[in-house]
C-alpha cells in the first residue's frame, strides 16, 4: 500500500442530483474568487495544476482518489463558466463529449476573435501526444480543453488502464509550451511505471529517425519490423552489422509487445511521404497514425539503427491533496459523508463573503491559519470502488 499518494482508482457509478447541483454552486464561487484574484490566466496556471485540480475537486465533494474525481469536476466546472461568463469557456468532456471539442472551440472562437484552426489542431496534438507519442497502456477517455478570450488555454484529459483498473490524468498549459513533442506536460497525475515516451527531451535523433523511417513509406517500414522482429530471434540479416546480442533484442520487442504489439498503417506512412513531413511534431498529426504505427517505428529505430526512444514515465505528482476532502465530506463517505446542512451553511457563508469588499482578504487569512494542518493519516482509506 502507497501511503500519501491518491492512485485515482476506475469506480463506477454516479453523484446524486442534490450533491451535483451544490457543487455547480460552489465551484463557481471558487472559480469567481481566482479570476477576481489572480484573472483568467491565474484560472487556467491553476487548472494544469495536478495538485490544485485535485483539490478543487475534493472541496467540492468528490472522492479524493476516483478516476471521477476528473470526469465530474470538469463537467461541474464547464457548467458554472458557462453560467458565470467570466470569459473563460470549456470544451469537450469525457466520451462523446470529447468528440465534440473542435465544434465548440469554433464557436468559442468565433465569440472571442480568435483563430478557430489554431486552437482546433491544439487540442488535436494534446490529444495526439498523449494517445500515441506518450504510450503507458493508458486509453485516453475524457478531454476537456479550457480557453479564455485572450487565446490562453489549459487541457485536462485523463485515460484509462482497464487491467490495472487505475486512471492517469494529463495536464497542459499554453503558455510556455514551446512544442508539442518535447516534454510538453505541466504534469501528470498518476501511479509511476512503464511508458514508451517519443516526447521526452533528448531524444531528437530518435524523433529525426522517425520521421526519415516514415517517409520511406508504408510497404519498406514493414520489411523493416520484419527485420527487426527477426534479429530478436536471434537472426542477422546481411545488411546488418550492430552487435546486439538476441536476448537484449528479445527485451525489447517484449516492452513494445507489452503496450499492444507493431503494425503499420501503410495509408498513414504514405501519407507522411505525400507530404514530406519535416519534423516529429508534423508527423504525429498525420491523420492515421497511431500507437500501434509509432510503436513500429521506435522497434525499428530501436533494433536496426540502435537508436533508441526514451522509456521514461513523466508522472510528477502522485498527487495527495486529501485535506481538502474536509470541507464538506466525501461522495462516498470518505473521511465522513457529505452532509447537505453543513454543505448549504459553506455556499451561504461564501456567497455572503463574495459580496463584500473584504472577501480576498478574509479568505487569504483562513487560508494562512489552516496551510499547517494535516488531517490523521488514519482516516485516510481507499473509497469503496
Amino acid at each position: 500500500m502507497r501511503v500519501g499518494v491518491a492512485e485515482l482508482p476506475l469506480h463506477g457509478g454516479g453523484v446524486p442530483p442534490w450533491l451535483i447541483a451544490r457543487m455547480k454552486e460552489l465551484a463557481g464561487i471558487v472559480v469567481e474568487l481566482v479570476v477576481e484574484e489572480y484573472g483568467t490566466r491565474g484560472f487556467l496556471e491553476r487548472v494544469a495544476d495536478p495538485v490544485w485540480f485535485q483539490a478543487l475537486s475534493n472541496l467540492i465533494g468528490m472522492d479524493w482518489d476516483s478516476s471521477g474525481s476528473t470526469t465530474v469536476t470538469t463537467a461541474v466546472l464547464k457548467e458554472a463558466l458557462s453560467r458565470l461568463d467570466l470569459g473563460v469557456c470549456v470544451a469537450g468532456g469525457k466520451g462523446d463529449a470529447s468528440l465534440r471539442t473542435p465544434e465548440e472551440l469554433r464557436r468559442v472562437a468565433e465569440r472571442a476573435g480568435l483563430d478557430a484552426e489554431e486552437l482546433v489542431r491544439a487540442s488535436y496534438m494534446v490529444a495526439k501526444v498523449d494517445s500515441a507519442g506518450l504510450q503507458a497502456g493508458y486509453q485516453l477517455y475524457h478531454h476537456a480543453f479550457f480557453v479564455d478570450f485572450e487565446g490562453r488555454w489549459a487541457v485536462v484529459q485523463q485515460g484509462m488502464n482497464a487491467r490495472e483498473r487505475l486512471a492517469r490524468r494529463y495536464h497542459w498549459f499554453s503558455e510556455g509550451l514551446r512544442s508539442f513533442v518535447v516534454t510538453p506536460h505541466r504534469g501528470v497525475s498518476g501511479v509511476a511505471g512503464f511508458a514508451l515516451n517519443t516526447v521526452d527531451a533528448g531524444i531528437e535523433e530518435h524523433q529525426r529517425l522517425l520521421v526519415d523511417l516514415a517517409k520511406e513509406g508504408g510497404r519498406r517500414v514493414e520489411g523493416l519490423v520484419k527485420q527487426a522482429l527477426a534479429v530478436a530471434q536471434g537472426f542477422q540479416p546481411l545488411a546488418y552489422y550492430a552487435p546486439y546480442p538476441p536476448e537484449r533484442a528479445r527485451d525489447a520487442v517484449g516492452r513494445y509487445l507489452r503496450l499492444g504489439g507493431v503494425s503499420v498503417s501503410r495509408g498513414a506512412l504514405d501519407a507522411a511521404r505525400e507530404l514530406d513531413v519535416r519534423s516529429y511534431e508534423e508527423l504525429l498529426g498525420v491523420r492515421g497514425l497511431g500507437p500501434s504505427t509509432v510503436r513500429a517505428l521506435a522497434l525499428v529505430a530501436e533494433l536496426v539503427y540502435e537508436t533508441p526512444p526514451s522509456w521514461r514515465d513523466p508522472v510528477t505528482h502522485p498527487v495527495d491533496p486529501f485535506k481538502f476532502a474536509y470541507a464538506v465530506g466525501g461522495k462516498d463517505g470518505v473521511p465522513f459523508p457529505v452532509d447537505r446542512r453543513t454543505y448549504d451553511e459553506l455556499l451561504s457563508i461564501l456567497g455572503e463573503l463574495t459580496r463584500r469588499a473584504r472577501a480576498p482578504w478574509a479568505l487569504r487569512r483562513l487560508a494562512e491559519l489552516t496551510r499547517q494542518w494535516r488531517p490523521p493519516e488514519g482516516e485516510k482509506v481507499p473509497t469503496p470502488p
